[in-house]
């Protein structure tokens, strides 16, 4: 009775225990199910916001200054040339290359024996031409001297034709001593033609001498003027480029010896466009603009000041636009040759902005802030462009609130936050919401040490990434953003202070 007594207690353990387990097994397998078949956990999704940086438009009175590059140049640049050749006998010390040279620097001479000699043998000729001068003077006294004899001796037989044909008329004589007369008449005409003759070819005897002696006064005075050429003086105060001279060397006359550029006589050339030229006309005359020209080379500057003074007859071939010069004034350091940056100020324009670069979109509009706080698309009129700025017509924009810096995530309808002058997010407006995660920080997020960072268990980093998963309001880029910090081993405070505000703690 015992055995069967004990045999009947473990078939009832045994049947105890099997009805246990199966009515856990059952209320496992029904809680699995309901866990399987319940609707995933929402979160309330609170409206997207992004911080910009902001600028209200003020008309005002700005001048543009238009930049372009120029090349300085000399308003006074000669060529020396020898005046006369021969062999060099001395050179100045500052006639080297860079020489600094004050105006009358005798700058090198040539040995003057070749100009003496020329000198010498000019006066010579001049001398035999005075001499043949004087002859032919002399020549000429003597023909008029015979004319006059002619003269009187023809008088003498005209009067002895006279007798003769008087007595011939009469009888007295005979033929043939009228014949006689009549011959020596005739005779002493033609001696009086002749000496006449003479005495035309003895004047111009005399006008041949005179300029004879007229040309060698010419040459007399170029081999003195030569000889006073054989040293060459600076014509005006500057600086020698291409020196080709040494002691002893032989050069020819107008040979090219260097070059004298005046480095304080300075003007910039600069080509603009059409456009940029039009902006510097008035009424089709070029405007006497300011302009400041600045070489910058290795950490330092040097700048110049002037004006503009004319432009150039043609454009040139190959070229557009307009050549334009300026004269500058003291530019210490620059020289001509230099490649410099120029800056021409422009007329003033009234009723314009001031705004950076990124806040005009390709399209030529801006981002305007509407009084909710949200973002609306305006045009703008851009009539400058002044490096990273643009100057802009505000007419039309006066007093408005606009985004400096534009980003493809911004956008019209968008509501906005304003950040602080220092960078930071200023309090949102009545009316706004809770920025999204990475875009500006929240009430929670505030509370965190900007740049601290924590580190997360498991579970409070799974929870965190399934939240920003389901968030269907965040753009696709941004929630990578934050699911590769929340990978991380250390995740910024902020960013989990913000998150875990938008889940409710």
């Amino acid at each position: 009775m015992r055995f069967l007594r004990r045999s009947l207690l473990g078939l009832f353990l045994l049947a105890a225990t099997l009805g246990l387990l199966f009515q856990a097994g059952a209320t496992l397998w029904g809680a699995a199910q309901s866990r399987m078949n319940a609707e995933p956990r929402s979160f309330p999704q609170r409206e997207r916001t992004a911080t910009v940086v902001t600028q209200v438009v003020e008309p005002v009175t700005l001048t543009p200054v238009l930049t372009v590059f120029g090349e300085l140049r000399s308003t006074r640049t000669l060529t020396l040339r020898a005046p006369t050749g021969g062999t060099v006998e001395t050179v100045a010390p500052e006639m080297v290359e860079g020489g600094v040279v004050a105006a009358g620097t005798t700058l090198f001479s040539v040995d003057p024996v070749e100009a003496e000699g020329l000198l010498a043998s000019a006066r010579a000729d001049l001398s035999d031409a005075e001499a043949d001068g004087r002859d032919a003077e002399r020549a000429l006294v003597l023909a008029e001297d015979e004319l006059a004899a002619a003269e009187a001796q023809a008088t003498l037989r005209e009067q002895a034709l006279t007798r003769a044909r008087d007595l011939a008329e009469r009888g007295i004589t005979v033929a043939s001593d009228l014949e006689a007369a009549e011959l020596a008449a005739s005779t002493a005409a033609a001696q009086v033609l002749a000496a006449r003759e003479a005495v035309a070819q003895a004047q111009t005897r005399i006008d041949l001498t005179g300029t004879e002696v007229a040309r060698r006064r010419i040459a007399v005075a170029d081999a003195e003027r030569t000889l006073g050429n054989v040293a060459l003086r600076a014509p005006f105060g500057g600086r020698l480029s291409g020196v080709t001279l040494a002691p002893g060397a032989r050069i020819t006359a107008n040979e090219e010896v260097a070059q004298l550029v005046d480095p304080d006589a300075l003007e910039v050339a600069f080509r603009v466009s059409t456009e940029q030229y039009g902006r510097l006309t008035q009424d089709g005359s070029l405007l006497e603009a300011p302009v400041s020209v600045a070489l910058e080379a290795g950490g330092f500057e040097l700048t110049a000041t002037g004006r503009i003074t004319r432009e150039a007859a043609t454009v040139g071939e190959g070229q557009t636009g307009r050549l334009i010069f300026a004269a500058l004034g003291e530019a210490a350091g620059l020289r001509p040759g230099d490649f410099v940056t120029v800056r021409i100020e422009e007329p003033a324009l009234d009723g314009v902005a001031l705004l950076p670069a990124t806040a005009v979109g390709a399209g030529d509009e801006v981002l305007a802030v509407t009084e909710e706080d949200r973002l609306a698309l305006r045009p703008v009129e851009v009539l400058r462009r002044q490096g990273d700025d643009l100057i802009v017509a505000a007419a039309d924009l006066a007093g408005t609130e606009v985004v400096t810096e534009r980003s493809p995530l911004l956008g019209a309808g968008l509501l906005i936050e304003r950040a602080a002058p220092d960078g930071e997010t200023a309090a949102a407006a009545p009316g706004g919401a809770d920025a999204a995660p990475g875009d500006g920080p929240d009430s929670a997020a505030g509370t965190a040490a900007a740049g601290e960072t924590i580190a997360l268990d498991p579970e409070r980093r799974a929870r965190l990434r399934a939240f920003v998963v389901a968030s269907e309001a965040m753009p696709e880029e941004a929630r990578s953003r934050v699911l590769a910090q929340l990978d991380s081993d250390e995740v910024p405070a902020e960013l989990v202070a913000s998150l875990e505000d938008r889940m409710g703690g």
